[in-house]
């Protein structure tokens, strides 16, 4: 059986940081680097925000405390698998852009990201700037969710998450409430 994607040099494993993931915590910087090897894994050319949301939900309690419902995460992260096995398949050779974006980040592309996960990152690391800290997991995903043109938005959209209402639950610093039993 012949591999789609090349064995990864270890630089490419995340064994140097660039200047960008030094304005990450140590937890934002082992999902990035998850969701590069998931991208790479799916064949895809950049990270792209549902690459992002499956690795913040896999590594970060915090993230997963936002949603605080054991179904609706369940179902989140069963659109995110069948992403990884096939579902994906359509953006595949597309290049996630809301077309609102700039395809540069702070006058320098982020290496391997699409140019909405690249400003995500921007604004993630601003909203930092703001508490003196540096970008973390739900800063990131509070970024990623703002833009209704996001692959992640689209997978929320079909796992019945409010993404309107995690949006405020994200601001407000508080849990989703739980959907009712329509998912609504």
């Amino acid at each position: 059986m012949q591999h789609r994607i090349p064995p990864q040099a270890p630089a490419d494993q995340g064994a140097h940081r660039s200047d960008n993931d030094a304005r990450l915590t140590d937890e934002l910087a082992a999902v990035v680097a998850g969701a590069r090897r998931r991208a790479q894994r799916d064949g895809d050319r950049h990270v792209d925000s549902a690459h992002l949301l499956h690795s913040l939900l896999e590594y970060d309690p915090e993230v997963r405390a936002v949603f605080d419902d054991g179904p609706q995460l369940a179902r989140l992260l069963g659109y995110l698998v069948q992403r990884s096995i096939g579902y994906g398949l359509r953006w595949q050779g597309a290049v996630e852009d809301s077309g609102a974006l700039p395809v540069v980040a702070g006058g320098r592309e982020v290496e391997g990201c699409s140019p909405l996960v690249a400003q995500a990152m921007e604004r993630a690391w601003a909203r930092a700037v703001g508490r003196d800290q540096r970008a973390g997991c739900v800063d990131l995903l509070a970024e990623i969710v703002a833009d209704p043109a996001a692959r992640a938005v689209e997978v929320l959209g079909r796992a019945g998450v409010d993404v309107g209402g995690l949006r405020a639950a994200i601001e407000g610093g508080r849990s989703l409430r739980p959907l009712g039993p329509s998912g609504r």
